[in-house]
C-alpha cells in the first residue's frame, strides 16, 4: 500500500498562511485610510510621492468630488492601493508629516532663544552669533532693549516679534 496524503520525507511541506476575513478587511481599511491621507495633500506635494499614473489620477479625481461620490472614489483608491506596494508611499507620507513636526520643534527653539536674548542680553546674543555668524550684534541688542522697554511699559510686543522674525530669517537661510 502507498502513502495517503503524507509527503515523502525529502519533500518540502508547503506552509499555508491562513488570513482571516477580519484581518483582510483591516488591511483594506488601512490602505483606504492611506489613500484618504493622500487625497488631503496638495497636488504639488503629491508630485513628490512614488505614485503611478492610474493612482494619481484617481486621487486627483477624489480631491474634486464631494459627498457620496467622494466616498466611492476613496474606496476605488483603496482598491488600487491593494495592487501596489504601500510601503514607499507610507514612508514618503511619514517623512512629510515628520518634517512638519521637526519644523515646529525648531520654531519653538527659536522662541526660547528670543526669550533668552531678552532676559540675558549679551551672553545670549553671543550664543546666537555662534549659531548664526551673519547675525548683526547691534541689531539684536537694539531689539532686545526695545522689547524689554515694551514689556515694562505694557506696550504691544512689536520688537519681541521682530526678534523672532530676525532669527527665523537666519534659520530659513540655513535650510
Amino acid at each position: 500500500m502507498g502513502r495517503k496524503n503524507k509527503p515523502a520525507p525529502w519533500e518540502e511541506e508547503e506552509e499555508i498562511i491562513w488570513v482571516s476575513k477580519s484581518e483582510m478587511k483591516r488591511d483594506m481599511l488601512a490602505l483606504q485610510e492611506l489613500g484618504e491621507a493622500l487625497v488631503k495633500l496638495k497636488p504639488a506635494v503629491l508630485e513628490k510621492f512614488p505614485l503611478d499614473d492610474d493612482l494619481l489620477s484617481a486621487i486627483t479625481d477624489a480631491q474634486r468630488l464631494k459627498n457620496e461620490a467622494r466616498r466611492r472614489q476613496l474606496q476605488y483608491v483603496g482598491k488600487l492601493m491593494r495592487s501596489r506596494d504601500p510601503e514607499p508611499i507610507q514612508a514618503a507620507l511619514d517623512k512629510l508629516q515628520n518634517k512638519h513636526a521637526q519644523q515646529t520643534v525648531e520654531l519653538h527653539k527659536l522662541e526660547q532663544l528670543r526669550d533668552r536674548i531678552i532676559d540675558q542680553g549679551d551672553s545670549a546674543i553671543s550664543d546666537v552669533l555662534l549659531q548664526y555668524p551673519d547675525a548683526d550684534r547691534q541689531r539684536l541688542r537694539q531689539l532686545a532693549r526695545q522689547a524689554k522697554k515694551e514689556q515694562q511699559q505694557n506696550k504691544p510686543p512689536k520688537a519681541y516679534r521682530e526678534i523672532f522674525q530676525y532669527l527665523k530669517s537666519f534659520y530659513d537661510q540655513s535650510l
